[in-house]
């Protein structure tokens, strides 16, 4: 007797266009699906690299894409302006602005610019009404308070990616009615109090990802991460919450679906 095909699932942030996929696409595609991953949304983080994004999600139909100025590559990138995000907004398979957001860890000298960025990031996601993606890194105060006030000053939806901040910025993006994603630090030994943080959240607002290539969820861990691998996130995230890993990819699933509603099957 065949084995029950996986519950579907999906990743809801990798980079495909990264080296490290080079020429793998195909496979790393068919293991994912082969893991329940029905869908994936590949993001470009410099904005020239957008047409080979969006030609990955072209030519696979389970592949959605993202674009944005990372942080990290402020400096070293064209401002991104508003109308060019929007206008890169009308292809079908773009989902969401970003990711942008603030990162003092390694970047804190170009935190002014990254300040800049994020608003133009923030107010393309007003003008297009799809989700901004957020990295933020030890930049909590900053991130919070903007947030909070560009979201009085015109509402926006937003997921912070690879969420692994404070229990604070976690309970200030909840209350503007965000999402939290989790990634493979969740499945970290040492990570208790991130999944304490993601206890605490209402259900509803949780997503998972792998950031591949980056953050190999156990048993994985100090390897290549692949979005196959957001499977075994989402098994410790169904323990986290309670839930049988079918709920909870059910959940999590339905959670991508109204954000990223351009993707929703």
């Amino acid at each position: 007797m065949q084995d029950a095909a996986p519950p579907p699932i999906v990743d809801s942030h990798c980079h495909l266009d990264f080296p490290d996929f080079d020429g793998e696409h195909d496979d790393l595609i068919s293991r994912a699906e082969a893991a329940g991953v029905s869908r994936m949304v590949t993001i470009c983080t410099r904005l020239r690299l957008e047409p080979q994004v969006r030609a990955l999600a072209e030519a696979h139909d389970g592949v959605f894409y993202a674009a944005g100025t990372h942080p990290m590559s402020v400096a070293d990138e064209p401002m991104a302006q508003v109308d060019d995000l929007v206008a890169l907004a009308q292809h079908p398979k773009f989902v969401g602005i970003g990711e942008t957001g603030l990162d003092y860890h390694y970047t804190a000298e170009s935190a002014a610019a990254q300040r800049e960025s994020l608003l133009i990031h923030i107010e393309a996601a007003r003008q297009t009404r799809l989700p901004l993606i957020i990295h933020s890194r030890d930049a909590d105060d900053d991130m919070a308070r903007i947030l909070t006030r560009e979201h009085k000053a015109g509402a926006f939806s937003c997921v912070m990616h690879c969420f692994s901040s404070s229990a604070e910025l976690g309970r200030a993006a909840l209350d503007l009615g965000f999402y939290l994603s989790m990634s493979g630090i969740a499945t970290f030994p040492r990570s208790q109090d991130l999944r304490d943080i993601f206890a605490a959240a209402p259900i509803d607002r949780i997503l998972v990802e792998t950031d591949s290539p980056y953050l190999a969820p156990k048993p994985h861990r100090g390897r290549r991460n692949e979005p196959a691998y957001v499977a075994k996130t989402a098994q410790v995230g169904a323990e986290v919450f309670g839930m049988d890993y079918a709920d909870f990819a059910a959940q999590t699933t339905a959670n991508f679906d109204r954000l990223f509603w351009k993707a929703a099957r």
